[in-house]
């Protein structure tokens, strides 16, 4: 259990600083929330990272179809509960940050 737990936390951290590296080249936002990482524009999420350390990043209907269909991606689920409107960002989708830093823009 405890090495389940330790590779969870391994995740989650490697995950926090891509996150953290993309929100730093934005500057029209901060990154905000300490157990649940998140951005925010008035009041709205846009992006969170969940305790798996997987990212996620909230679309319109349309958009989210398009990802959908290009990346195979799906949801995110965080905490037992699909997170509708934010598609999971893949290993894919990772591999390319500075098209993420324009999606978050």
């Amino acid at each position: 259990m405890f090495q389940k737990h330790l590779i969870m936390k391994q995740d989650w951290n490697i995950g926090l600083t891509f996150y953290d590296e993309l929100v730093r080249k934005c500057k029209r936002f901060d990154r905000k929330g300490k157990t649940v990482p998140y951005t925010s524009a008035n009041g709205h999420m846009f992006s969170l990272l969940n305790k798996d350390g997987e990212l996620g990043f909230r679309f319109s209907k349309p958009m989210q179809e398009q990802y959908f269909e290009k990346y195979k991606t799906s949801y995110l689920i965080s905490y037992n509960a699909k997170m509708k409107g934010y598609i999971m960002v893949t290993k894919e989708m990772k591999e390319k940050p500075n098209n993420l830093i324009s999606l978050l823009n």
